[in-house]
């Protein structure tokens, strides 16, 4: 997530081959450098939504922005959706879920790792994390983008599944599983979006979860019926 976000499979958790450095590996100087077009590409896009709007912040405007080409833009983000929705904070995720203790319950694994990529995205990205919810609401691009990004994470959490459960990571009920936890965040997203980011959004996954994890809560009631 954003934020819970859009996505890529976060599988490889290691970064491209770099240099080593003491006990540290550094990217090397044309990784570097990617890093920081893509960077540049990104952080012009943000500044044009903000002063144009979405659809007026066009391949040609982001590019004259960063300085440089519009096929740079698009070498580095096939369509302009990736660069709203796409980031270097997506691997950490499956990553995280593969250090939890063989023997946690799977709720509580998925649950301590969503609470850390949803953390981590509101302190490094608390603008940026905004931004892409409120795009996720109003721009159905964007929405529809996302749904396509989650899809391939959910496909990298259905082999963490399987590694876990010992479970075919493509029988059906994995697959329901993982994608409906994937579909149920882009919901959180758009909740929070909704309702002016008024609520705490790590309290939001854990409400989320709680549903995922044990169904539907009973509904209040009031002289043995249900509020309104």
């Amino acid at each position: 997530m954003t934020t819970m976000t859009a996505a890529r499979s976060p599988l490889t958790p290691a970064g491209p081959p770099g240099r080593t450095h003491g006990d540290r590996t550094r990217p090397g100087l044309r990784e570097r450098k990617k890093t920081r077009t893509r960077e540049a590409i990104r952080a012009a896009t943000y500044g044009l939504i903000e002063e144009l709007g979405y659809d007026a912040t066009t391949i040609e405007r982001i590019a004259e922005r960063a300085e440089v080409s519009p096929s740079t833009v698009l070498r580095h983000f096939p369509v302009k959706e990736d660069i709203v929705l796409t980031d270097d904070h997506d691997r950490p995720l499956l990553a995280d879920l593969a250090t939890r203790p063989a023997g946690e319950p799977w709720p509580d694994s998925l649950r301590h790792v969503l609470r850390g990529a949803v953390r981590r995205a509101m302190a490094e990205q608390p603008e940026v994390t905004l931004l892409r919810a409120r795009l996720a609401l109003e721009v159905p691009a964007v929405r529809s983008r996302m749904l396509q990004g989650l899809w391939a994470t959910g496909r990298g959490l259905a082999e963490a599944v399987a590694a876990r459960t010992g479970l075919d990571p493509d029988g059906l009920e994995v697959r329901f599983h993982t994608m409906s936890l994937m579909g149920g965040l882009v919901e959180v997203v758009r909740y929070w979006a909704e309702h002016g980011h008024a609520d705490d959004v790590a309290g939001l996954v854990d409400r989320a979860l709680d549903v995922f994890e044990h169904g539907l809560p009973a509904a209040e009631t009031r002289g043995g019926r249900p509020y309104a």
